[in-house]
């Protein structure tokens, strides 16, 4: 089945600003709290159009996520009907390929996929995204600790399976809460463009 996806991702956990595993380091603490939103611009499964459509992989895992054990939630824009829903499930299933083939195996445990109402700003480093009551998060510029003014951080991953490029911001909130459940602020969160496409 053919399928390819482009848009823009959110991403957010408890590491510190910048995030460890993007330089194939160790999370900052000993286990992996962490999110990322999908906002579809344009793309299919197959025949099944997935334009406009914005879901949600929330996991927590009990140690770096290459370690495996994770729990994960998995939230899908209550707009998207039957086919939309399962295409997504069987996208972030990990068996067709993108990111999700190289991480589903990392989340034995699957909480949904659950359709809710995703309320989602776009706005750089002011960007926001609220799944009903069991997801949100609130990102921020990272602000310089002794002058407090604001610092606009990026990177450049050619590697990156997520995104290749994005803005590094600040959790203004960071909050989890069904099935799993957690809560960060004044961690990492990032904002970039994604493009994927398989098999």
């Amino acid at each position: 089945m053919s399928w390819n996806l482009k848009g823009t991702v959110l991403i957010a956990c408890n590491c510190d600003w910048g995030c460890p595993c993007n330089f194939n380091a160790l999370p900052t603490n000993e286990n992996c709290e962490g999110e990322w939103t999908w906002h579809v611009e344009n793309g299919h499964y197959g025949d099944v159009p997935l334009d406009a459509l914005t879901f949600t992989v929330a996991v927590k895992w009990p140690g770096a996520i290459h370690e495996g054990g994770g729990h994960a939630l998995i939230l899908v824009d209550e707009q998207a009907d039957e086919a939309q829903r399962e295409a997504i499930g069987t996208l972030v299933g990990g068996e067709v390929g993108g990111p999700w083939g190289v991480l589903g195996w990392t989340w034995p445990t699957v909480d949904g996929p659950h359709a809710v109402r995703f309320e989602l700003e776009l706005a750089g480093l002011a960007s926001r995204v609220r799944a009903g009551d069991m997801f949100e998060v609130e990102m921020e510029p990272i602000r310089n600790p002794v002058t407090g003014n604001e610092v606009h951080p990026g990177m450049v991953l050619p590697e990156g399976i997520i995104t290749k490029e994005a803005d590094l911001g600040s959790s203004k909130l960071l909050r989890v809460s069904n099935g799993i459940s957690y809560e960060h602020s004044g961690r990492y969160t990032a904002i970039g463009p994604f493009a994927y496409e398989g098999p």
